[in-house]
């Protein structure tokens, strides 16, 4: 039986079997040329048949002044409704940061910070209607609540405090860094409650906290500082849409953290990075609880390897990892030293090798 994109997608997340193995990537804007240039068409997530959309929240009509915040930097250029200040690298799309709460020492100046107003009913009119429009489509819909980096607790405040910089405040700091955590994550909280309200099929969430070889903290610092407030994040969605499956995305190694996201709730963990951590293995330490989204490599086979080592690692992925519970993506944006020719031949192999009978 054909599934449809929302059925296969959460048949395949649901750890059931789908009729084929669901894909996904996201382009640079070069690479986004790139297709424009090659297909003559606008949408490559419709030309080549990736099964995610996605909805979120409206612009503001409320910009705030970050002046104060930003006036002692250099080169900022813009900078997002949250105050965190954009340098342009020169380097495609490649952007270094200026944090606008790098300066603060209390809990009053952030209590005092023009924090954005993202939890404004009017910018959240249109979520449910986009919901609504997919689904007539048989699309299945995902979306993050809002943040400075989208569905991020730890990137959303060091992006408005500087990594380093928090990284100190859980230790010397604590009470600012309470402040900071607690003003996020509340925010995120309240966004996932209407996120489920509106019939989200999957909620996005993430924070880069794994390196390559470690993690970014210590695993008894994440359990102390942010285990518990994603729990509660995670929950908050759940008591409304229990069904809803809730998607968490960190680069690099967290192997130590797994357990902890699954017993807080996780359905879904990406990207599963190859370069730091083995989805053959995951799969069979933790498949049973987790399905898997990603596996495929951007350090490595994506830019690196022939058309023929891409198709290679896709149907090594779909047999050591699949078909039950796996999502093939590559791990990260494809940047544009991606060659096309290994796009067009992910997408492919997926289609040839993802079947299922």
């Amino acid at each position: 039986m054909t599934m449809t994109p929302r059925e296969r997608l959460l048949t395949a997340l649901r750890r059931k079997r789908p009729d084929r193995v669901p894909k996904t990537f996201d382009l640079s804007p070069a690479l986004e040329d790139e297709f424009r240039r090659r297909t003559g068409q606008q949408d490559y997530h419709e030309h080549f048949r990736l099964e995610p959309r996605y909805v979120g929240i409206s612009g503001t009509c409320q910009p705030r002044d970050f002046s104060a915040y930003l006036a002692d930097v250099q080169g900022v250029t813009h900078h997002d409704e949250w105050g965190v200040g954009s340098i342009p690298s020169g380097f495609h799309h490649f952007e270094r940061m200026a944090h606008p709460l790098r300066n603060a020492t209390s809990p009053r100046e952030i209590a005092a910070y023009p924090w954005p107003d993202v939890l404004a009913p009017y910018r959240w009119r249109a979520v449910g209607g986009g919901v609504e429009r997919w689904h007539n489509r048989d699309y299945p819909v995902l979306a993050s609540p809002p943040g400075a980096c989208g569905g991020s607790l730890f990137e959303t405040c060091w992006y408005l405090r500087g990594q380093e910089q928090l990284l100190i405040d859980l230790y010397d700091n604590p009470d600012l860094a309470t402040a900071v955590l607690d003003t996020v994550n509340n925010t995120m909280m309240e966004a996932a409650t209407r996120l489920a309200m509106a019939g989200v099929d999957v909620m996005r969430l993430g924070d880069d906290v794994g390196s390559q070889r470690a993690m970014l903290m210590s695993p008894a610092t994440w359990r102390e500082w942010f285990k518990p407030r994603l729990g509660n994040l995670i929950a908050a969605g759940k008591v409304v849409k229990p069904d809803m499956l809730v998607f968490y995305h960190s680069d690099g190694f967290v192997e130590p953290i797994i357990p902890d996201l699954i017993e807080i709730g996780l359905d879904i963990l990406n990207p599963v990075q190859p370069e730091c951590m083995d989805p053959a293995k995951l799969k069979r330490e933790y498949g049973r609880d987790l399905a898997f989204w990603g596996t495929i490599g951007t350090q490595s086979t994506m830019p690196f390897g022939t058309p023929a080592e891409v198709r290679r690692v896709v149907r090594e992925r779909i047999e050591t990892v699949g078909p039950e519970g796996l999502l093939l993506a590559p791990t990260h944006l494809l940047e544009p030293d991606v060659p096309w020719e290994n796009i067009v031949a992910f997408v492919e192999a997926v289609e040839e090798f993802g079947q299922v009978g």
